[in-house]
């Protein structure tokens, strides 16, 4: 079977947490045991967040003062792609030994026409309180929201369209690797004057790009690994109660549940609908029970 595991950005570091390398280490291989017995026994592509990462890439680079501009978000995602990469390659390669691994760094099309380059909507970087993120926003030319408790960046998500790399994972499959690749959602990038690609300043949404290449790649099933054993039904109030199964139908409309857990629904539904297969939504920890239906929120088609 092949299956892409999206992993979120709790796979590498909790709220709260410093970004040392040895915290993120640590995550990565607590994420890669939950995932080998699947890699031991089916294809796998894991994708992977990356907004703490960029957001501690970008805050480092405005204050760096020997830019005279800081590096732009196409770039910073480029960076955490390879080094997140790295560890998750790392500690496949000793979980399975019998398999090869591949990590690419992956570009994503987007258009340059989007709307959500004038509205910023992704979170990246850490928390701050609101007279701190408001400070930096002035400073930085920032756009900033609240996100629970704290305040936090915001930089444009437009939708994927295109994974410029898909030939290169194709091919990656057929040799029976495992495979790392659109971590961050991938490199936003637009044509321009037909074939000539440009990085655009942006973040695209991990699990939008992991259903678009789920679909691509013909996966069996596409896991969405959370911090959360699944998706609750009346989230955010005192009856609220998990669901275990549900069509996309049944998952639409006002039943959207609110916070990080949307974007993943989403997906969810978008690659159930367009493939008849099915998506699971679910704690990393759970990531082999997800796949066999015994733990975590699955997604099937309409009946």
């Amino acid at each position: 079977m092949r299956i892409v595991a999206a992993l979120g950005g709790n796979a590498l570091l909790e709220r709260g947490e410093r970004p040392d390398a040895e915290v993120q280490e640590r995550h990565v291989s607590q994420a890669v045991a939950a995932l080998a017995p699947l890699a031991r026994e089916h294809q796998l592509v894991i994708t992977h967040g990356n907004g703490p990462q960029v957001g501690m890439l970008a805050l480092e680079s405005a204050q760096d003062p020997a830019l005279s501009r800081p590096y732009p978000f196409d770039v910073l995602g480029a960076q955490t792609q390879g080094m997140i990469g790295y560890w998750l390659a790392r500690s496949l390669r000793s979980e399975v030994p019998d398999k090869h691994v591949g990590c690419l760094i992956c570009q994503t099309l987007v258009s340059a026409a989007d709307p959500a380059f004038a509205h910023p909507t992704k979170f990246v970087g850490p928390g701050y309180d609101e007279h701190s993120a408001r400070s930096l926003a002035a400073e930085h030319g920032w756009t900033v929201r609240q996100d629970g408790e704290k305040w936090r960046r915001v930089v444009p998500s437009p939708e994927p369209v295109e994974i410029l790399e898909l030939p290169l994972i194709g091919a990656l499959l057929e040799a029976d690797a495992v495979v790392i690749c659109a971590g961050g959602g991938g490199i936003p990038v637009i044509r321009q004057g037909g074939s000539q690609l440009c990085g655009v300043d942006a973040v695209v949404d991990k699990d939008l790009t992991s259903a678009l290449l789920a679909q691509a790649i013909a996966a069996d099933a596409l896991l969405l690994l959370t911090d959360v054993p699944g998706v609750l039904d009346g989230f955010g109030t005192s009856a609220a109660r998990p669901i275990e199964r549900a069509t996309v139908a049944e998952l639409g409309g006002d039943r959207l549940p609110a916070g990080s857990m949307g974007p993943k629904v989403d997906a969810a539904c978008r690659f159930v609908a367009a493939t008849g297969k099915k998506a699971v939504i679910g704690r990393l920890d759970d990531a082999e029970a997800m796949f066999f239906g015994k733990a975590g929120t699955t997604v099937l088609a309409n009946e």
